[in-house]
């Protein structure tokens, strides 16, 4: 996920080891897809603290969580509500009991290898469905999430129990790649280039199509990747056709008017926000005047306290010196004006956009429109709209305090992503509104 979000990514680094502890009470072994008695296939994922997260290819999710007797008990979605889900697993003996149903964990054919991308060498797995048919490759590419995809990425184990095979790395300074993290664009798609190449390799005479797939941030670095990469199609899931800036001036809106203040007000809270995005831009060296002055002229105005966006929230409470000394920090080579557009103009790689009506931190308005421009205009793109999905294509449910707390994956997501990747769309996939290419 594009998560500039500052502060989540302090939050994330500072726990990962702790959460790591904790999750281990649970097994290696009982992370996996398995096949239940009807056919359908549950996959099982570490999450946080001492629980489990299981998913289904419907866009189904909760969390499990651990008694002394051996049984594992769940919440529906990321809420702390009963789904009356239980599962109960074998002593690393592959079978599970889940939701009434038994299972057996899927065995795939799994390569763990290292490449090389601008003298840094990087983690990578290849995973392969059983057998010995052409299979279609995908290729999983980063969000901005801090974190090692080689072990939190369910992808790379939901697609191989749907027979489409699936590479994934750990990007650089993530896991056990080399290299700093960044958030250069330009960089991690020619990282993303050479996953592709060392796909390719690994995936020998069973390579069918290939393509990428990756969601929030990598909607920037995976249109940039295939430009640069001969690939079958582009994935992009919650992503943005617009910049940086542009993106958190989007969430300051849509957060703003769903409050109920008027245009006038979110003109106002915009120039603030702006003032705050130009700061972080400039890696915390200018802007800082302009900055304390509209924050003087309006921090009293009824709708300050509601101004957030994707990252002007984190800027606006800190004074010049503790941004200043900040700066460090966050030097991750971010391009706030980087336009995407030329690369979308120009790209003649297949290209699906799951995007939802609901996203805060990549709002899709402008995307939307800018991408519906181009099928207009003849591009091979493809866009699926979900109206009512945040980031993260997460259906969600409105708490006492007005908090959004995610229920499930929306219906027909998985399946779009499996079917681009195969190389046809057909039927409906839940409630999603399709506008495909002009042919």
């Amino acid at each position: 996920m594009h998560r500039i979000f500052v502060a989540l990514f302090i939050a994330c680094a500072a726990t990962t080891l702790a959460q790591s502890a904790r999750a281990a009470t649970a097994p290696d072994c009982f992370v996996g897809s398995y096949r239940l008695a009807d056919g359908s296939s549950v996959d099982i994922a570490r999450s946080s603290d001492d629980m489990l997260r299981w998913r289904k290819f419907d866009g189904t999710t909760g969390a499990l969580h651990p008694h002394s007797d051996g049984r594992w008990t769940g919440t529906r979605g990321w809420t702390d509500e009963s789904d009356g889900v239980s599962a109960t697993f074998g002593q690393c003996d592959g079978t599970v009991t889940f939701a009434g149903q038994k299972g057996a964990q899927l065995h795939f054919d799994v390569h763990d290898v290292s490449f090389v991308s601008h003298d840094t060498k990087l983690a990578g797995r290849i995973v392969m469905p059983p057998g010995d048919a052409k299979v279609p490759v995908v290729v999983l590419i980063h969000g901005s999430e801090p974190d090692s995809a080689l072990d939190s990425y369910p992808l790379q184990r939901m697609l191989p129990a749907q027979g489409i095979a699936a590479f994934v790395y750990d990007k650089r300074g993530t896991g056990s790649s080399g290299g700093k993290y960044t958030q250069d664009y330009s960089l991690l798609a020619d990282d993303a280039a050479a996953a592709v190449a060392q796909a390719r390799s690994l995936a020998g005479a069973r390579l069918g199509r290939i393509g990428f797939q990756g969601g929030s941030q990598a909607g920037w670095v995976v249109p940039l990747a295939a430009s640069r990469t001969k690939v079958d199609f582009a994935i992009v899931c919650f992503g943005l056709a617009v910049n940086a800036l542009d993106e958190d001036q989007e969430a300051v809106e849509i957060q703003l008017r769903e409050k109920g203040w008027s245009p006038a007000d979110i003109r106002d809270a915009q120039k603030v926000a702006r003032a705050a995005e130009n700061v972080f831009a400039s890696n915390f060296t200018s802007g800082f005047d302009e900055l304390d002055r509209l924050r003087k002229q309006y921090s009293n105005a009824p709708w300050y306290k509601d101004l957030k966006g994707d990252y002007a929230y984190f800027i606006l409470p800190k004074s010049e010196a503790e941004l200043r000394e900040m700066a460090p920090q966050f030097d991750w080579h971010i391009p706030f004006h980087y336009d995407p557009m030329p690369v979308l103009r120009n790209s003649r790689t297949p290209q699906l956009w799951i995007i939802g009506g609901e996203d805060y931190e990549a709002p899709s308005r402008e995307t939307r429109k800018r991408l519906g421009a181009l099928i207009a205009d003849g591009r091979d793109f493809t866009i699926a709209y979900y109206k009512n999905a945040e980031h993260g294509m997460t259906y969600f449910d409105v708490d006492a305090k007005g908090e959004r707390i995610s229920t499930r994956y929306a219906p027909g997501y998985y399946e779009l992503i499996r079917d681009f990747a195969t190389g046809a769309l057909h039927g409906n996939y839940g409630d999603a509104e399709l506008t495909r290419p002009r042919r």
